[in-house]
């Protein structure tokens, strides 16, 4: 008969394992229970079938490890394979070791001793024999048995309707309008708020309302997420390693993680409480989402840009995608240590600021294009006046001069609207020294060339492009729909006037972001404009684990306006364009 051993907490457990499915993961309905904060609600599944033992996770957002390794597919389990979930260990055997102990595990136990944390640690590293591989040859994990499907969805069934009877009673004492008009602030309504909800809760459970399985102070935390915050999104939004939440109806919940996107267990009560979450993200800003306006952009308090979509035009339900800041400034030092670029390539972008070069930052969607231009937006001196115009505002700037313009949607009457191309034309008489457009899209991408080509130098921008070449095709195109029947060669003679830099930014296959070309455009040669190459990402290949080989080097090609530089007072050394060299050169200023 096979055993499953399980290291909790410090306390180990046996158990006999017969064929069927197991659920691993905190729920109360799931058949081996980890009550552990770092473990999904439904974290993996352990099916046994025929004295095999088939382990797989369930989208989990810690990742469930086999000997050190992360696991991707199913993965087939022996003696020698120890399972980490969170702070937990297990290990499947026939029969017990003669200490009772799992291999690799001991020393966890030993550390974790009476009355310890319980975290897990392997002593001695794993020999490569051991690392778990993937097996083809097995069968697929059967799905979850029956019962356990009945059980989990009426335990979730449950809390829903726990949770909607306390939030409806909780409306009905906080007349929150009201409050409002009496001049109660944010903070007052919050401990208002917080002192109804525990007192509604207490009378519950008072008169044994509220089942077993559910923790109260949870519970109270997740009613004042939901009646006075962004409900079960808060705490995805307070995860500095999450960088996008995507909310696919009120049920499935993903974010991306390292570039790599995974199925949270976090969920609303329904359709009703996510479109709440939605209007509360847009109320304070003006905005409004309905059947006649059934999509809108909007930022968090942080800058987070959010986008919303309802019904009738997701068939999905509602719909929010938030793409979150970093709550801590990045710097150059850290996209030199992630890879980005280098060195050398960071100060090139830095004396293209300095020098005042129009600059437009190109990529995909979800590629960093709006983080790099506020990094590229720091270098810019204190001593000047910036504007910024955006659709939703997320740049942050330092500096204690700039303005911040946003662009507005059109009223429920269809009028009032202002849009990034208004903005861009009234910035003009506000005495920018420098114009930073969050992003063109349209036909203001005429407006930002003439703004470039009389007098507004050191302006930056971005688009959507597959590479710097293409940089020049969008810019057409998108000239070409601000109405204006201008012929291809005089829209690209004032492309070719007003562009002086192209950054290009890529998401890689393994999730990474990197910029892989800063180019230089040279001019025009007939009806083509000329670009050179100044720095370059070349890829070697890929790791074993996925991961993109290459290296970000300079071409041997040297900007134009090289021999500009002393004049200026800036003192560049000539081995930062040499692809042989490998100098670490920085600016000089006289």
């Amino acid at each position: 008969m096979l055993e499953l051993t399980t290291l909790i907490g410090g306390v180990r457990e046996m158990r006999g394992l017969s064929d069927g499915s197991y659920i691993i993961g905190r729920g109360a309905a799931c058949r081996i229970r980890l009550p552990f904060e770092n473990v999904s609600e439904r974290h993996a599944i352990l099916t046994v079938r025929g004295g095999q033992v088939v382990l797989e996770d369930l989208h989990s957002a810690g990742g469930t490890f086999v000997n050190g390794e992360e696991i991707r597919r199913p993965v087939a389990l022996d003696g020698t394979k120890v399972v980490q979930i969170g702070d937990s260990m297990l290990r499947v055997s026939e029969e017990p070791d003669e200490t009772g102990r799992m291999d690799g595990a001991g020393a966890a136990e030993d550390a974790a001793g009476d009355g310890g944390d319980g975290a897990a640690e392997y002593e001695e590293p794993f020999e490569d024999g051991q690392v778990a591989q993937d097996v083809d040859s097995i069968p697929e994990p059967a799905e979850e048995d029956e019962n356990a499907a009945a059980e989990r969805d009426e335990q979730r069934e449950i809390r829903r309707s726990v949770h909607r009877q306390i939030v409806d009673e909780l409306l009905k004492r906080l007349d929150m309008k009201r409050l409002t008009l009496d001049g109660v602030d944010r903070d007052g309504l919050e401990e208002m708020a917080r002192a109804k909800i525990r007192q509604i809760i207490s009378e519950v459970v008072a008169k044994g309302r509220l089942p077993a399985e559910i923790d109260p102070q949870r519970l109270e935390e997740d009613i004042f997420n939901e009646a006075m915050r962004l409900g079960p999104l808060e705490d995805l939004i307070a995860d500095d390693t999450v960088s996008e939440i995507m909310v696919n109806g009120p049920e499935k919940v993903y974010v991306e993680r390292a570039g790599k996107l995974m199925l949270t267990d976090c969920q609303f009560a329904d359709d009703a409480s996510v479109r709440a979450v939605i209007e509360r993200i847009v109320a304070p800003l003006g905005r409004r989402i309905d059947e006649s306006s059934p999509y809108v952009d909007a930022r968090l308090a942080d800058g987070s840009r959010v986008n919303a979509i309802i019904e009738p035009l997701s068939l999905s339900g509602p719909i929010i995608t938030i793409r979150k800041f970093s709550s801590k400034a990045l710097t150059t030092a850290d996209f030199i240590r992630f890879g980005t670029w280098t060195h050398n390539a960071a100060e090139f972008m830095r004396l293209c600021v300095l020098l005042r070069k129009n600059i437009i930052v190109a990529g995909g969607t979800g590629s960093g294009k709006t983080t790099l231009l506020n990094l590229l937006s720091g270098y810019i001196p204190r001593d000047e006046r910036i504007i910024t115009i955006e659709d939703a505002a997320e740049l942050r700037l330092r500096q204690p001069h700039v303005i911040r313009l946003e662009a507005r949607p059109a009223n429920i009457e269809g009028k009032g609207a202002v849009t990034i191309r208004d903005l861009v034309k009234n910035c003009l008489r506000m005495r920018p020294d420098r114009i930073i457009v969050g992003e063109c899209r349209g036909g203001e991408a005429l407006d930002m060339l003439q703004a470039m080509n009389t007098g507004h130098d050191g302006s930056l921008t971005t688009v959507h492009a597959n590479s710097p070449r293409d940089v020049v095709s969008r810019l057409e195109t998108m000239v070409m729909m601000s109405g204006m029947e201008l012929p291809s060669k005089a829209i690209r003679e004032q492309i070719a006037s007003a562009v002086d830099v192209i950054i290009h930014e890529s998401r890689m296959s393994d999730g990474t972001r990197k910029v892989v070309a800063i180019s230089e455009v040279t001019g025009l040669e007939g009806s083509q404009i000329v670009m050179q190459d100044i720095f370059v990402f070349k890829q070697t290949g890929v790791g074993a684990n996925g991961k993109i080989l290459g290296e970000f080097k300079p071409t041997g090609a040297m900007p134009t306006w090289y021999d500009q530089l002393a004049g200026r007072g800036i003192h560049c050394d000539a081995a930062m364009f040499d692809p042989a060299s490998r100098k670490v050169c920085s600016l000089r200023m006289d």
